[in-house]
């Protein structure tokens, strides 16, 4: 399971090199694609099969679903490390991200979370603002 936050520069040409702690996590091959709160979510393959097949179930009827599955299958791009470690992350994603010259890149349960830096910082500030945390991290710290 990824985990900790690394701060990382992006290249001329919108490539990122990925922080030691995670390459072994994507070493098969990822699929970078948009997230939540404007980051982008970086799956290893495997772990991406296993998101397709809770996508694939989705129903078809759904507007909310179509919608959903358009935003995270139309922003999606397959990568692998190149011999410096590094990922390009194409210029839609890059902006949808507001990834510029810097970024942050955070482990998650299942997947690697990619942040403006200021988005970033706003987000955790936000967690801290909230008057009770979510009742799934409650249950999750009493178990």
């Amino acid at each position: 399971m990824p985990y900790g936050e690394y701060p990382y520069n992006l290249d001329e040409k919108g490539r990122l090199v990925m922080p030691p702690p995670f390459r072994e996590f994507v070493e098969d091959g990822l699929i970078l694609t948009r997230g939540m709160e404007g980051c982008l979510y970086i799956f290893p393959l495997a772990g991406w099969r296993r998101v397709e097949e809770q996508l694939e179930g989705l129903p078809l009827t759904d507007a909310g679903s179509r919608a959903f599955v358009r935003f995270f299958y139309s922003g999606a791009s397959k990568a692998r490390l190149d011999g410096q470690s590094r990922i390009g992350v194409p210029l839609t994603l890059r902006q949808f991200a507001a990834l510029d010259t810097q970024a942050v890149v955070v482990g998650a349960p299942g997947r690697l979370e990619l942040w403006n830096p200021e988005r970033w910082n706003a987000a955790i500030a936000g967690t801290f603002s909230d008057a009770a945390p979510p009742t799934a991290l409650l249950q999750t710290l009493t178990v």
